[in-house]
């Protein structure tokens, strides 16, 4: 069962009104609403195309992608029962299952959602900084996830969605929106079935590569706010403006190494963890010309890390690092077949990347 959301209005008296949830008047609303940030699906996603046509003759509402190249099937309920959704949903993952890079591509192209190419809108979507000639996703369609979408979960839709996912391991979830309007104003709300999130660390956790229980991986990617050579000068690495960026970062202990990847570009540095998990407005650093230590946001930077720095949710969050090597970003090391992963922090399992950065940076296994 999803968690029950409940939304209350603060009154002048400090006394508490709740805010009434009622249906979305049409689900075509919130087709348009996730078309204009699909990122309310839990992370940052590219949409390909939608309405799509697919071989059986019915229509796919939105098929997306992510920064590792992973499909998202997105279907809306509408008003179809429990079973023919989910008949329907599945019927599109029989398709997509099958579709490679030229697919992706073709159909991104053909969509009348986009006037560039596929990689100028992939490289735009996850590295809106970066100057090199958009090269698009390394690897497409690895696996694929399928999201059911609606204003309302009814008690059938959820069994038959946690029966495939729990005794089949099908990659499906549902989201429910609730939608509240009061004053003249709107607020959708979300609501996962099964925390996707929850899902990725058992993931992680029943990987068949064995963990040295040492070495993380981490990206730090650049933008007005998040600059490497902040993280570099201070000893630090950072995420946040959204949880999906943030959630992972609590794995890093004090006392492990972490070696750090740019995405799109390589592995930029290496070093030992000082300082788990830390809001950026509580994460001191020495600053010269200061007598005693201050928060990062006040420290002289090239970004701004105190953007939304009062929201849990949206501030960025650092993590204490003593570095061992860093590289400017122009001469980050990559070649072909290293790990990557789009989440902010992850173990490091695949024996043949800490092979080649223990070579690269100089350091030992342990």
């Amino acid at each position: 069962m999803p968690i029950d959301l409940g939304l209350w209005r603060v009154e002048n008296d400090d006394s508490f009104k709740r805010v009434s949830s009622t249906k979305l008047d049409s689900e075509e609303r919130l087709e348009e609403f996730l078309l204009q940030d699909p990122n309310v699906l839990g992370q940052p996603l590219l949409v390909i195309d939608r309405q799509i046509t697919t071989p059986s003759g019915n229509r796919l509402d939105i098929l997306a992608i992510d920064e590792a190249g992973d499909l998202h099937v997105v279907e809306l309920k509408r008003d179809q029962s429990p079973r023919d959704v989910t008949a329907q949903v599945i019927d599109y993952a029989s398709w997509v299952r099958h579709l490679d890079y030229q697919d992706v591509k073709k159909l991104y192209e053909a969509s009348d959602e986009h006037d560039n190419t596929f990689e100028v809108g992939f490289d735009s979507a996850f590295y809106p900084t970066q100057d090199d000639a958009p090269s698009g996703p390394e690897d497409v369609n690895s696996q694929h996830m399928l999201t059911i979408v609606s204003s309302e979960l009814d008690s059938s839709t959820e069994r038959i969605i946690e029966y495939l996912s729990e005794e089949y391991e099908v990659p499906i979830n549902a989201i429910r929106f609730n939608y509240y309007k009061e004053d003249g104003r709107e607020y959708i709300a979300r609501t996962w079935l099964k925390d996707p999130y929850e899902s990725e660390e058992e993931e992680e956790e029943d990987a068949r590569k064995p963990w040295n229980r040492f070495d993380f991986y981490a990206n730090f990617g650049q933008n007005e706010y998040r600059r490497w050579e902040d993280g570099r000068k201070y000893g630090f690495i950072t995420g946040g403006h959204g949880e999906w960026y943030h959630r992972t970062m609590g794995k890093a202990k004090e006392g492990k190494r972490i070696f750090v990847n740019h995405p799109g570009e390589g592995y930029i540095g290496v070093g030992i963890v000082t300082q788990e998990k830390t809001p950026a407005p509580e994460f001191m650093v020495d600053v010269e010309g200061e007598e005693d230590e201050i928060p990062i946001t006040e420290a002289p930077l090239e970004g701004d890390l105190s953007k939304d720095s009062e929201d849990p949710d949206l501030r960025e969050y650092l993590i204490g690092v003593d570095w061992i090597e860093t590289r400017d970003i122009e001469d980050a090391f990559w070649e072909k077949g290293l790990y990557a992963n789009q989440n902010t922090v992850t173990k490091l399992r695949d024996q043949q990347t800490l092979d080649r950065l223990y070579e690269v940076f100089g350091v030992s296994p342990q």
